[in-house]
């Protein structure tokens, strides 16, 4: 599995955010749902076009955009 199967972006659908296709819900919003404490479960209950691997995608899309070292967590002072 790849997660360029389920996710894309387009610059006029959600200002080119990396969502999932055929839809308008984006890797933010997603994420941001877990991050408020919703379960795989719960998303896949309230978005039942969204399919398990498609979420799967998101964490793959998550981990090679980390391992590329697109993001980084802020240094902290004691750190720097």
């Amino acid at each position: 599995m790849t997660w360029k199967d389920y996710i894309d972006s387009d610059q006029k659908v959600l200002a080119g955010k990396p969502k999932i296709k055929g839809t308008r819900l984006s890797v933010e919003f997603l994420i941001g749902r877990m991050a408020d404490g919703w379960t795989e479960e719960e998303i896949l209950e309230n978005y039942p076009h969204l399919t398990k691997e498609a979420l799967q995608a998101v964490y793959l899309y998550l981990l090679e955009i980390i391992q590329d070292g697109i993001i980084y967590a802020p240094m902290t002072k004691e750190a720097a």
